[in-house]
């Protein structure tokens, strides 16, 4: 008999989304690549991650222009999608492509891997959410203030005019009509898990 939890999970990688099967692979493929890896970090760091109920998934394989941040509901399998800026360095061109990450301090660039979600505070973005990053390709989350926070420069009207979004820093730059929901969704000791297939 198949458990609730193992039904809730398998049930997540069935929601379509509108946009992603134009990225060249089948709309589910990549997200069920990035969840089973982001299941594995959550196990592997099980000891830092106190709260199971939900993770956020970046899939920086697709471009800016589509959403790509899923919170996934570990509870009741529900799955959400939202828009998510990349670094400049990471797209010096401003292709809205990811192109390359880096854990460099002073790259600008996104880091892959595992974050652990921490506290909440109030800077040059409005209320915002600090990370830690949890292996070595993002282990310098902290000391590069890289954060989760809203950004005028991520909306579905900027890639409506611009055919992409802006580019953050480094950071999780969501749509600033998104950030309170985020915040509050993926509060403190939350896995948050970024990468690429």
């Amino acid at each position: 008999m198949i458990s609730r939890r193992k039904f809730c999970l398998a049930a997540a990688t069935t929601v379509l989304v509108p946009g992603l099967a134009s990225a060249g692979r089948s709309a589910d493929s990549g997200f069920a690549l990035l969840r089973d890896r982001a299941l594995a970090a959550l196990t592997r760091h099980g000891s830092k991650v106190t709260e199971r109920d939900a993770i956020g998934i970046v899939d920086f394989s697709l471009p800016s222009r589509q959403p790509r941040f899923f919170i996934l509901d570990l509870v009741n399998g529900g799955r959400e999608t939202l828009f998510v800026a990349h670094g400049k360095g990471s797209d010096p061109t401003h292709s809205g492509w990811l192109e390359t990450f880096s854990n460099a301090p002073g790259s600008e660039a996104t880091s892959a891997g595992a974050y652990l979600t921490d506290a909440l505070y109030v800077g040059k973005h409005g209320r915002s959410r600090r990370l830690i990053g949890l292996e070595d390709r993002n282990s310098n989350a902290e000391t590069r203030a890289i954060v989760i926070h809203g950004a005028w420069y991520v909306s579905e009207n900027i890639v409506r005019d611009r055919g992409k979004l802006g580019r953050s820093q480094g950071c999780l730059a969501v749509a600033e009509h998104d950030i309170e929901h985020v915040l509050a969704r993926l509060g403190p000791g939350r896995l948050i898990y970024a990468d690429r297939v």
